[in-house]
């Protein structure tokens, strides 16, 4: 195949979690708008999902772990740059196996600043010339400035997730069958590291004040056991993914922490309230919709590290220390924003 001659069309290359696949999706929006370029995408398996829809995306081609090792890439990069022989490629990724298919690309390659020194000297020195240089900018911007000198407001790039209206009316359907209704708060009370997790008490404290206050709750995501168990409210390992966005897209807030369903929510529109402990505004992963909200403390051993994957001699008391008092009154702020909007 040789698709040199449609120079609009161009090769995004970016594994990873769902999360991190969902921060490029405004990006190709913005990309879709200003230059008119469609994109091939090529991704990890799993993460296809997340793309459908998309009117900037006319492919996604995805990858098995098996597929993903050195030996398995060294082979199938060269087949990928024969393949799509002179089209552009955008590396929004910067790891070895990009670096492997850039060097057999057969046409023009882009990346974007990773500011991977500056992390690094941040993470260990905490001085206010890395953190400046790297709060200048959110991960979404830093992807878009691949194409861009400059880049557009964060808040013109958060992730866009296009769900189709059967989508949405199984999501309102799903709903109405466990009797939740009105302006509801999603709970997403799971983390792929211990550090990013808000301790289960204080989410089933938040629970028992929604309750109190009469205001509508669920719970989505996966996990090992359900926060809820059984409880009807509770849909842990029920929905795929794109029934979860669904789900999000129903509810007034999402509250959560640093994870992959925070960018979900902001993909489908729906303001989030995130709960931030080790990780920082500084890695560029912060929510950037105009209601948007973090909670977090200033506390002078933040940020830890750059996923939250690192032990705490401090028993992580950056998100023990987010009491649920704190949590209900900004839904409860958030929730009049809703209301008045």
């Amino acid at each position: 195949m040789n698709l040199s001659a449609d120079t609009t069309v161009k090769l995004i290359f970016r594994l990873g979690h769902l999360g991190d696949v969902a921060l490029t999706t405004g990006v190709l929006t913005h990309w879709h708008e200003t230059r008119g370029d469609s994109f091939i995408f090529l991704t990890r398996a799993g993460n296809g999902s997340l793309l459908k829809h998309h009117p900037a995306i006319t492919e996604v081609v995805e990858f098995s772990n098996s597929q993903l090792t050195t030996r398995a890439w060294l082979t199938i990069a060269g087949e990928l740059a024969t393949y799509f022989k002179g089209l552009p490629l955008i590396d929004l990724h910067g790891t070895l196996r990009s670096r492997i298919l850039s060097a057999r690309w057969k046409g023009a390659v882009h990346r974007f600043p990773k500011f991977g020194m500056a992390r690094r000297l941040y993470a260990r020195t905490h001085a206010e010339r890395f953190r400046a240089q790297l709060e200048a900018t959110t991960i979404p911007q830093r992807y878009s400035m691949a194409l861009d000198e400059t880049p557009p407001a964060a808040h013109d790039l958060v992730p866009q997730i296009y769900l189709t209206d059967e989508e949405k009316n199984d999501a309102t359907h799903q709903l109405a069958s466990r009797k939740i209704s009105g302006p509801v708060v999603a709970l997403h009370p799971y983390a792929t590291h211990p550090a990013k997790q808000w301790p289960e008490t204080h989410w089933l404290k938040l629970i028992e004040s929604l309750e109190a206050a009469h205001i509508q709750w669920f719970v989505v995501g996966r996990n090992q056991t359900a926060l809820m168990g059984t409880h009807a409210r509770d849909f842990t390992n029920q929905t795929d993914l794109r029934e979860t966005c669904a789900l999000l897209s129903k509810a007034a807030i999402l509250v959560t922490g640093d994870s992959g369903p925070m960018h979900l929510a902001c993909g489908v529109g729906t303001p989030v309230l995130a709960l931030f402990g080790p990780t920082a505004r500084a890695w560029g992963f912060y929510p950037a919709g105009r209601n948007d909200r973090v909670i977090e403390q200033p506390l002078d051993c933040r940020p830890c590290s750059l996923h939250g994957a690192k032990p705490c001699p401090s028993g992580f008391e950056c998100m023990t220390g987010i009491t649920p008092q704190s949590v209900l009154q900004n839904i409860h702020a958030m929730l009049d924003e809703f209301r008045t909007a």
